[in-house]
């Protein structure tokens, strides 16, 4: 007698392949690990091909495998949309938003998810903070509703919408010799000890552009891996830096000194990108709607098509 392929095993399938691992899909379903590999083991007999081979502790998808982990995800999507449209005639009453961005979005995603939350309380929201790779990743993947950048990816295609100015600044510390300066030179900067961020940074790469275009080449002195850790660094004298506004948030007024530099600030965006093939959700198309309706909202052209 031949099995049907459930639902249920489909969303384990899912589960492991987006984490690679059993125990972890295990965890995230709350199930048991037997009953993981028994589901696993009934799925490859019903669809007759093996869809996972174990190398050492990690675990692969076959090529068979990752077919039908991207037929998943195509069929997650229907049921999604079909729940969706489901929410619509309840007037947005219940549903799901997944977000992801990339860690300087930290400082404000928070908060505008909050308020939509509290517009909408029976909205079911998550959000991910992780690096540009991760995201990256995520969006080739489809994985989530939404994804904020600070610059749309070139080698993806996606619709990107500019939500929010995403202003670049230069920091030093109160008592800097250049915190009372006015209209301070790039070259003059240049000789200034840098803390930058890891190569590929969009900030780091929007700083090295504008010193190009006066013929300017900055180096590091160090380079680190988060905003917060370049602000202590910052504050403890070992040098200057420039980042996204967004990042003093939560810092006192005074803390920092934002210094007065010729070709600064430099003017960005924040992004809420989604794949061009993906149908936006309800909910998703709302959040966006609401993200534009706000003040701080960038005065730019929605859903631009990189």
């Amino acid at each position: 007698m031949r099995h049907h392929t459930t639902f249920r095993q489909l969303e384990i399938f899912e589960a492991i392949a987006r984490l690679g691992s059993f125990t972890r899909a295990s965890e995230e379903l709350f199930l048991t690990q037997p009953t993981v590999s028994m589901q696993m083991k009934k799925l490859a007999e019903t669809v007759g091909v093996p869809l996972v081979e174990q190398v050492g502790k990690k675990i692969h998808l076959t090529p068979d495998g990752q077919q039908l982990a991207q037929a998943t995800r195509e069929i997650f999507s229907i049921m999604d949309r079909y729940t969706m449209s489901v929410a619509e005639r309840q007037g947005l009453k219940q549903g799901q938003l997944r977000l992801m961005a990339i860690t300087t979005a930290s400082y404000f995603a928070p908060r505008l998810l909050g308020e939509f939350a509290k517009l909408y309380p029976g909205i079911d929201v998550s959000l991910r903070v992780t690096n540009k790779e991760q995201v990256l990743a995520s969006i080739a993947d489809n994985l989530d509703d939404l994804y904020f950048l600070g610059q749309p990816p070139e080698d993806i295609d996606v619709i990107s919408t500019p939500i929010m100015d995403n202003p670049i600044v230069v920091l030093a510390a109160p008592d800097h010799p250049l915190a009372h300066k006015k209209q301070i030179t790039l070259e003059r900067l240049a000789q200034e000890p840098w803390l930058m961020r890891e190569k590929g940074s969009g900030t780091r790469n929007a700083i090295e552009r504008r010193f190009a275009e006066q013929g300017i080449n900055i180096r590091p002195r160090l380079e680190l891996g988060s905003n917060e850790a370049i602000k202590q660094a910052i504050l403890a004298g070992l040098g200057i830096s420039a980042l996204s506004r967004h990042t003093l948030t939560l810092n006192q007024p005074g803390q920092f000194a934002v210094l007065d530099v010729q070709g600064f600030p430099i003017l960005r965006h924040w992004y809420a990108v989604y794949p061009a093939g993906r149908q936006l959700s309800v909910v998703a198309r709302a959040f966006l709607d609401y993200l534009l309706g706000r003040g701080d909202a960038a005065p730019a052209a929605a859903g631009k098509r990189k």
